[in-house]
């Protein structure tokens, strides 16, 4: 025991020492490896004297390695000894009534704000909070969120080096405030490595990146907060003052630029989404998808589609409806919004549109109270393929949950006309071009694409709401005696319109695929199909065959295994 008190004695001397020393605390060698010594003898002994005796010179060695992050230029790392000082606190904190938030606070704000592009500070944070993850969601539940653009900027950075760790914290970045501002977040990470990368540039070295950010971010706040009250009061948007922020001689974007200080910021101003409108900034994009790519950015490109693999899984599994219904419409914005590499485009859209339609299978409604934003996007199919396939699927939902469901009459008959014009705009010539461009393929099939959809969703819709039928008929007829060259298009129109005839049938085949309370007479219970024969329902109408079936269909034949 007296060894062992003599030890930390010693250790304790060295902190003492420094406390009379006016260099930088982290500088010494020493001081990191005396703080880790004292901390190993105070979970060995769990003495609360002890604890209370070294904890006044930790304190103090914090407090000025913090005061030297700002005035020191040698470049010394102080992360790695903060990082000891704080699991100390985390540890011992409530020995000596330390709350830990202030000092945790100013850790991610004075230092890995700064630390954060060393890879020994980032691989040692991420770690620390993964170790320390349980603590900080419980003592601590809005730290995590308040700096995800920071952690984001880290993995960014550093994601060779701390990807396991990363993916294991990730999660703890959601919460209700964290939650719609960091999902343009992650589909941004392209964007924000070229903001870095190019910080890089302009600083020289890639460790400095956090300090060269933190010296434009002070000389830009004026200009920063100008920015802003302008677009308050006068409603004109950061970024919109034409080409004079893009260089003559090359595609690059200022440092000093509003949207790209927004890219860099380090913590969550609850801001879900900021309109990107800056000339600047879509050339620097553009230059940097058009050439080489770094292999930070190639990382970053995969990291992006994981990232929101696990935001969408947390969300599906964690988040009410009142944020996943505000979360919807971001989504659809963002569809057409982001960085433009051909394969990531592809990852992030198909994503997307897998949780929309997985969110409206969970909450059919959303359909309903969603229904001004789908309208818009339903007019937007002839944008761009993009918009276009977000329509099309738009339309699935629409016609597979009744536009929200047998309760929500009103907005099925808006989402029903909004079908309606997208399908009569589709048949005329001049939608179509049929006359003008008979040869071009491409285009027809895209357009008979469209139309599948819309007459399927016509046809669900007026299916779950029957007051629409008569306006359903008068549509599909429309199809039916319209020169349409594709066959699908015109066989799929007859196909509803004989359904139509039979209520029971056509609830079955077109109604909602859950349980239902409403029947007609020969509805088909689809869940007793693997036991039951059938001679009675015809069949036979779907593949236009007149007269009655040949031969009795047992659902066995007709439904697939699993």
């Amino acid at each position: 025991m007296s060894d062992q008190e003599g030890d930390w004695n010693f250790y304790l001397r060295i902190l003492s020492n420094s406390a009379r020393d006016s260099t930088d605390p982290a500088s010494d060698p020493s001081i990191l490896q005396s703080v880790k010594k004292l901390h190993g003898f105070c979970k060995l002994e769990k003495s609360d004297d002890l604890v209370a005796r070294i904890y006044p010179q930790i304190n103090k060695v914090f407090h000025r390695s913090v005061a030297s992050l700002s005035q020191s230029e040698s470049g010394t790392s102080k992360g790695l000894l903060l990082l000891a000082i704080l699991q100390f606190f985390l540890d011992f904190g409530d020995m000596v009534l330390h709350d830990a938030d202030p000092s945790l606070r100013t850790f991610f704000r004075s230092c890995l704000s700064r630390e954060f592009s060393d890879t020994a500070v980032a691989e040692a944070t991420c770690e620390f909070l993964v170790a320390n993850q349980r603590k900080l969601l419980a003592s601590f539940p809005n730290l995590l969120p308040q700096f995800f653009p920071l952690l984001l900027k880290l993995i960014a950075w550093n994601w060779e080096k701390s990807e396991k760790s990363f993916l294991k914290i990730f999660p703890g970045l959601i919460s209700p405030g964290s939650f719609l501002p960091l999902f343009p977040s992650i589909v941004d990470l392209p964007m924000l490595v070229v903001a870095l990368e190019k910080v890089e540039r302009s600083s020289g070295s890639g460790s400095r990146v956090g300090g060269s950010i933190a010296s434009i971010q002070k000389s830009a706040a004026p200009e920063m907060l100008l920015a802003l009250m302008d677009e308050a009061y006068t409603g004109s948007t950061i970024g919109d003052g034409g080409d004079d922020s893009e260089s003559e001689d090359n595609n690059t974007i200022d440092v000093a630029d509003p949207l790209f200080l927004e890219l860099l910021k380090d913590e969550n101003d609850g801001l879900a989404e900021r309109h990107r409108a800056s000339p600047a900034l879509n050339a620097a994009l553009q230059a940097a998808a058009s050439g080489p790519r770094s292999e930070r950015m190639k990382q970053t490109l995969k990291i992006a589609p994981r990232l929101l693999d696990v935001y969408f899984s947390v969300t599906l599994r964690d988040a009410n409806d009142s944020l996943i219904c505000a979360l919807i419409p971001l989504l659809m914005t963002r569809n057409s919004t982001m960085f433009p590499d051909k394969n990531f485009s592809h990852e992030i859209r198909r994503r997307l549109l897998e949780f929309v339609l997985a969110a409206f299978q969970r909450s059919p409604n959303f359909i309903a109270l969603l229904k001004k934003p789908i309208i818009d996007r339903l007019g937007e199919a002839y944008d761009d393929v993009a918009k276009r396939e977000l329509a099309l699927q738009l339309c699935w939902a629409i016609g597979e949950y009744g536009g929200g469901g047998e309760s929500h009459k009103e907005a099925a008959r808006e989402l029903f006309e909004s079908l309606e014009l997208l399908l009569y705009e589709n048949l005329s010539s001049s939608r179509l071009g049929l006359r003008q461009e008979s040869g071009n393929g491409s285009r027809r099939t895209t357009q008979s694409r469209l139309l599948c959809f819309v007459v399927t969703a016509i046809a669900k819709l007026a299916t779950y709401h029957w007051e629409l039928l008569p306006r359903a008929r008068v549509a599909l007829g429309k199809v039916v005696r319209s020169r349409i060259s594709d066959a699908r298009v015109w066989r799929r129109a007859h196909d509803y319109l004989g359904l139509m005839n039979e209520p029971g049938i056509c609830w079955s085949v077109l109604g909602p695929s859950r349980v239902s309370e409403k029947r007609f007479p020969g509805t088909v219970n689809w869940s007793e199909g693997g036991q039951k024969m059938v001679a009675h329902i015809p069949f036979h109408i779907l593949s236009e065959q007149g007269g009655p079936p040949f031969h009795d269909f047992a659902f066995s034949d007709i439904i697939p295994k699993n």
